[in-house]
């Protein structure tokens, strides 16, 4: 956990985060490593599902103590109207609001974003939902494993005639969290470049942070009719750039695809005739003798661990590396250098969450705080924010609001 008494960059922000699991809870996280005041809204009791996912320790998910980071948490049962006055009432003293339900949720409670800005026109709210807040789609449930194949991942992701492969992660909750962020921050920016200008709406879509990512998927198709389909391990039409077999087991990946760099490869692997064939000198070359060049450097790395192979191809130049798993990731000199690990306590022991990135040289991001209990900051917020007395706040517990 950092002490640096640096000045962040979303200091004297304030953002209402509304929804749960990913999407949104991650973009918030976002903003809060790098100063906003985040307020998390959760259902009285239960809270957010995320806190009851995956690898769990005292009852608590430990993903949650990274995602949660930084934030003040409090209770509130939008069911209740009284709840949902308690959120008007905090969305007026926001700056940000951002929220992951499905569309038309929000209206339906009246806190749509018309609502909310006809008194408080400089609210940025910036919304998360798998399709769109328009179209056909909209109205979908927008779940992150659907939404990576409606948004071309999935279809390019995998072996050829095998089924597509799914990354063990959220990819796409993930993607859509850090464009919401981009689109924040234009906001926010926008709103400050002129006197009077006012806030606006963010509509991220998950499918479409996916397609985001497509590259030239379109253009090839739409001008050349070529439809990019999966190809394993390796790169459609660049070569060679490759995962190989070594001989202790383990992978490495080899991206020999420059013109120069494809030739240091050849000639640390022995095979001049390779690095000065005419057939080879350039990619497009290379491209139609894929297989061929594949299989040589595949019986090449089957002769060499894992280790002896990167030190070879390190003192020649040529782009290679390991997979890591986060064993590997933990224990890395390079790792640790850049500073990828902070330290939070966690029922009094020490837990490694990941740093956020990308670091800033004079305005640093850091984790003052792991994920906290539910509601750990109703207090704070309904005292001293809303400035609601004791007796008020004891009441909207018992009644169930918070």
């Amino acid at each position: 956990m950092s002490s640096s008494p640096a000045s962040r960059p979303l200091d004297g922000f304030r953002v209402l985060e509304l929804g749960q699991l990913l999407a949104g809870p991650f973009t918030t996280s976002i903003l809060a490593y790098y100063g906003a005041e985040v307020i998390k809204i959760e259902p009285p009791g239960t809270g957010d599902p995320i806190r009851t996912w995956r690898v769990m320790k005292d009852g608590v998910s430990l993903w949650w103590h990274s995602l949660g980071r930084n934030k003040k948490c409090i209770t509130v049962n939008l069911r209740e109207e009284r709840g949902r006055q308690i959120v008007r009432e905090l969305a007026a003293k926001s700056d940000i609001l951002v929220e992951n339900f499905r569309p038309g949720a929000m209206e339906k409670w009246g806190l749509g974003p018309e609502e909310l800005r006809r008194t408080h026109p400089e609210l940025i709210y910036a919304r998360i939902s798998g399709y769109g807040q328009t179209g056909p789609y909209s109205s979908r449930t927008g779940f992150a494993s659907v939404c990576e194949g409606v948004g071309g991942l999935r279809y390019v992701n995998g072996f050829p005639g095998q089924a597509p492969v799914r990354p063990n992660l959220s990819l796409g909750d993930t993607l859509a969290a850090v464009h919401s962020v981009i689109g924040i921050l234009l906001a926010c920016v926008h709103r400050m470049k002129a006197k009077g200008n006012t806030g606006q709406v963010i509509d991220t879509a998950i499918y479409e942070a996916v397609f985001n990512m497509m590259e030239g998927v379109v253009p090839e198709y739409s001008g050349k009719g070529v439809v990019r389909e999966p190809s394993g391990s390796t790169l459609t039409g660049i070569v060679p750039t490759n995962t190989y077999r070594c001989k202790d087991g383990k992978f490495v990946i080899i991206g020999g695809n420059g013109d120069s760099i494809y030739k240091r490869l050849m000639n640390a692997m022995g095979r001049p005739d390779l690095a000065d064939d005419p057939r080879m000198a350039n990619n497009a070359g290379r491209v139609v003798h894929e297989k061929e060049l594949d299989a040589a450097i595949t019986a090449w790395t089957g002769t060499l661990t894992a280790d002896e192979l990167l030190e070879i191809l390190e003192k020649v130049g040529v782009p290679a590396g390991p997979i890591y798993s986060v064993v590997d990731m933990m224990n890395d000199e390079h790792f640790k250098a850049r500073g990828l690990f902070e330290t939070v306590k966690v029922n009094g022991e020490d837990l490694k969450v990941p740093a956020m990135v990308p670091f800033l040289s004079d305005t640093p991001g850091r984790t003052e705080w792991p994920g906290p209990a539910i509601g750990a900051h109703n207090d704070e917020v309904f005292g001293q924010l809303l400035g609601y007395p004791a007796a008020d706040i004891a009441s909207l517990k018992s009644a169930g609001v918070i």
